[in-house]
This record gives structure tokens, C-alpha cells and sequence, in this order.
């Protein structure tokens, strides 16, 4: 898992994106499709047509930190709507593990104690 600082947003980009893109292809689609600053310090996550493949783009305050992961088997579950979807910290570890981060299983609470 990324170590990201503390309050850092992260966005994902609904439907699929080109992953032939580069640093400036994905700088400018956060900036003219998603209408977000990509130098704001959020985090990006964008997944391409086949869903083994996920990029991250992240201003770190110094430059822009790109960093991907494909997944040998299965796929990241993903949003098809447009526009984008807020997740917490919780919820991007679960999605880079590949884990179904909208309802992930919650283990058994007792209702009574003692």
C-alpha cells in the first residue's frame, strides 16, 4: 500500500480510460473530463477496458508520482457510470488488493455480551 498523508482524497475515475496514457494524458482528463485540480494532492485511479490494469496519478508537491498494478487474475470492481466516486483509505487498500471494495463482508459481531 501506498503511504499516503493524512486526509489525502482519492478519486476514481468511473467507466474505463486508455491506459496507453502517460503522466500529461492523465493530468489532463482529471482536468478537462473529471474537472478536478490534478495538482491538488488527491489521488487518481483510473482502470482500463479490461480490468486487470489500474493507474494511480498523485501530486506529491514536488511532481506527478504515476504508479500502476495489474492483477494476474480477476479484475478490480468498478464503477460504469460517468464522472467520479470518492473512496476513504479503507477502501483503496481493498480495491489494490482486489477485494470488492462497495460491500466488502464484515465479520460476525456478538449481539450480547457475556
Amino acid at each position: 500500500m501506498i503511504g499516503l498523508p493524512a486526509g489525502t482524497r482519492v478519486y476514481l475515475a468511473c467507466g474505463h480510460t486508455d491506459m496507453r496514457r502517460g503522466f500529461d494524458g492523465l493530468a489532463l482528463m482529471v482536468q478537462e473530463v473529471l474537472e478536478q485540480n490534478p495538482f491538488s494532492g488527491a489521488l487518481f485511479v483510473f482502470r482500463g477496458k479490461r480490468g486487470d490494469l489500474i493507474k494511480l496519478l498523485w501530486w506529491d508537491t514536488q511532481g506527478l508520482c504515476l504508479f500502476s498494478k495489474r492483477l494476474e487474475k480477476g479484475r478490480f470492481v468498478w464503477p460504469m457510470a460517468a464522472g467520479t466516486v470518492s473512496l476513504t483509505a479503507a477502501q483503496l487498500s481493498m480495491l489494490l488488493e482486489g477485494i470488492d471494495w462497495r460491500a466488502p463482508v464484515r465479520s460476525w459481531r456478538p449481539s450480547l455480551a457475556g
